[in-house]
């Protein structure tokens, strides 16, 4: 058979989107709560994309060897992206994703990419250099959401990529224990050694001492400014998707107030948000809220610049340039059900 041309796969079988839905019930708990509160039109979109990065993921993280694993990752990324994807529920599905929304292959390329520093077992020196690897592993999934809501300008997408790193350094915050157990440090080596921790002593003994402390709440401080930065983001996403984006955002800034609490040790304790709480931030998300639009006009970070430039059109976002992408959309769904 022939492959189709880039951007022209067959749409979603109903059937492959049922095996994503059914797998990330019992391995990301997490997301299969959080689409319920997503709308509909972006809901079956984004659950074949954290299908594929659930599976890419762990690929990675349970195979005996990561780098073969990463590279097989690449090869199912090619065959995604020339239309003959792999015969998994999770490959077709996201191809049909793909196609649809004409996502670049840079993002998820990135991703992949964030995955092999993790199989290499990167250590990040800088806070800069760890905002590379948060780009790769979490901004790219930002900026691919942000691609199934019809955002597809730079503004925008900047603002996505600031939640999706937000997110990660809080993921890191939160691990800190767990990751020194199995032989990773997230925590910039240069932050430690500023406190006077030395990072392989400490990996081989991680204990929460204050040193220590304050670098996970520096860590979190400068998570909390980009979740600041993310809001007028959020604020100018379509009227249906600001609810669910916002609720994501404020329950995982929440992870990170729980971590800064008094007496919390992350090193032998995980932060949880109670279900009522959850609740209680789901509902204040639903609430009109006033943004600071001047933070929509911020340049994205040095680290997810690349991934904002990767997106075609979003140096712009005139009519003509707004209508021209909606009509090569058209066209293209026309041909397929014609």
């Amino acid at each position: 058979m022939t492959p189709l041309p880039p951007f022209a796969a067959d749409p979603m079988r109903p059937a492959d989107l049922a095996a994503c839905q059914a797998a990330l019930a019992v391995g990301s708990k997490s997301f299969a709560a959080a689409a319920r509160i997503l709308p509909r039109r972006v809901r079956a979109p984004a659950t074949a994309l954290y299908a594929f990065c659930r599976v890419a993921d762990d690929a990675v993280d349970t195979e005996a060897d990561p780098k073969a694993s990463v590279k097989r990752l690449r090869a199912r990324l090619d065959a995604i992206y020339a239309n003959a994807p792999d015969d998994h529920p999770a490959d077709r599905a996201f191809a049909a994703v793909v196609a649809e929304y004409e996502m670049p292959k840079a993002l998820p390329e990135a991703l992949i990419e964030g995955f092999e520093w993790d199989a290499e077992g990167r250590r990040y020196d800088t806070l800069d250099a760890l905002h590379a690897y948060c780009a790769r592993v979490a901004g790219t999934v930002g900026a691919m959401m942000a691609l199934l809501m019809g955002v597809r300008d730079a503004p925008r997408l900047a603002r996505a990529c600031d939640l999706g790193v937000a997110m990660q350094l809080t993921n890191i915050a939160r691990d800190v224990g767990e990751d020194a157990r199995n032989g990773r440090i997230y925590l910039p080596l240069n932050w430690l050694r500023e406190a006077g921790v030395e990072p392989g002593a400490w990996e081989a003994a991680p204990a929460y001492t204050p040193a220590v402390q304050g670098v996970v709440h520096r860590l979190l401080a400068d998570a909390d400014a980009l979740y600041a930065r993310s809001e007028a983001g959020i604020a100018a996403l379509p009227a249906d998707c600001r609810s669910s984006i916002r609720a994501a955002g404020r329950i995982y800034a929440e992870i990170g107030r729980l971590v800064r609490g008094p007496g919390f040790d992350p090193v032998t304790q995980r932060a949880i948000v109670p279900r009522g709480r959850k609740m209680t931030l789901l509902a204040q998300a639903m609430l009109p809220r006033w943004a600071r639009v001047t933070s929509l006009g911020l340049p994205p970070l040095d680290a997810t610049a690349y991934l904002v430039r990767a997106v075609p059109g979003q140096g712009g976002t005139s009519l003509d340039e707004r209508i021209e992408w909606m009509i090569g959309v058209l066209a293209r769904v026309e041909g397929r059900t014609a």
